[in-house]
């Protein structure tokens, strides 16, 4: 992308806006392509969060790693990602890496514990990212107030990954994520693999971020953990979008039978009933079926529904399902 020299690649506005439009990743292995996006759009904007929620192989850390362009070299991607009206697809890697990864949008990536190179300390860690992306002001003093940001210890910074907890070590990859103070953060699983205890110690930490302005994607399977930070959310199953709008809404007035099923299986206290798993397993990315994908699983599935579903609007997003037609 040819960048006119007079103008500056990163708007300087503090309002962040993403939108995404008519994305499609696709990866190739064995001979076969996995379509792990398929054709998805949505938008969120003034200092708004998101939760992209769905079941385990849906497509929700691809999407991420598409936002960060660190997608694996047999993936090819098409469609459209504007970040304050940048074109992320058609930025080069070098201009990407140079102002905005890291500088204006970072990544919390899934697996704290595969994300820390086990030979060196958390300390050169730091610096290696600061020195990437030629930070210049004091690295010393940006760290030890980067580490104190996550409630930890400066004394963490001279340890090796392997000499703190599960816990201890996604602060210090949350910390790593905002050491150059982006505007939006995108949380692939960040409780994932921790204890209870842990695991709302985190959410304290990444709720207190939001109210300091920063802009957040969570990424999670559960619809309860999303709630405490979306004000909008993106039901998907097997590549697709297949309902997004306000927190409130979907959590209220769920549409899709799939965003539905997913809220029946969290456990209300005040509720006694069963939770009733669904049946069957997410159709093959390798060749997605016609029509609506969940139709095999879905109680409500009727014939109409082998055809491709409409994309439906709603108070404050959109549905695809024919019941809505």
């Amino acid at each position: 992308m040819t960048q006119n020299p007079n103008v500056p690649l990163i708007h300087t506005v503090s309002v962040v806006t993403l939108s995404v439009d008519d994305l499609s990743v696709q990866y190739q292995s064995q001979g076969k392509k996995i379509h792990a996006v398929d054709h998805i759009s949505f938008s969120f904007s003034e200092g708004e969060s998101l939760g992209i929620a769905g079941e385990s192989g849906c497509g929700k850390s691809t999407l991420g790693l598409a936002v960060m362009k660190t997608l694996q070299e047999n993936a090819s991607v098409s469609g459209k990602i504007l970040f304050d009206d940048i074109s992320i697809l058609e930025t080069s890697d070098s201009e990407f890496t140079k102002d905005i990864r890291w500088k204006q949008v970072s990544m919390i990536f899934q697996g704290a514990m595969n994300s820390l190179d086990p030979v060196f300390t958390i300390k050169k860690q730091f610096m290696e990212i600061l020195q990437k992306h030629n930070f210049q002001g004091d690295h010393v003093q940006t760290i030890e107030s980067a580490i104190s940001s996550v409630g930890l210890s400066h004394s963490v910074l001279d340890k090796y990954p392997h000499e703190i907890s599960g816990g201890m070590k996604q602060r210090v990859v949350i910390a790593m994520a905002l050491i150059l103070k982006p505007k939006m953060v995108i949380a692939d699983e960040p409780t994932t693999a921790l204890d209870v205890l842990v695991q709302a110690q985190i959410m304290i930490l990444l709720k207190k971020l939001k109210k300091d302005g920063l802009s957040i994607i969570l990424i999670s399977h559960d619809l309860g953990i999303i709630s405490e930070i979306a004000e909008k959310v993106g039901i998907m199953y097997a590549g697709q979008i297949v309902e997004f709008g306000n927190m409130e809404e979907i959590y209220k007035n769920p549409k899709h039978p799939y965003t539905v099923a997913l809220l029946d299986s969290i456990p209300k206290l005040q509720e006694t009933k069963k939770i009733t798993p669904l049946k069957g397993n997410p159709p093959s990315l390798v060749n997605p079926p016609s029509g609506c994908r969940f139709y095999d699983r879905c109680p409500q599935a009727m014939e109409k529904c082998k055809q491709d579903p409409p994309k439906i609007k709603t108070a404050s997003g959109f549905v695809m399902c024919w019941l809505h037609e």
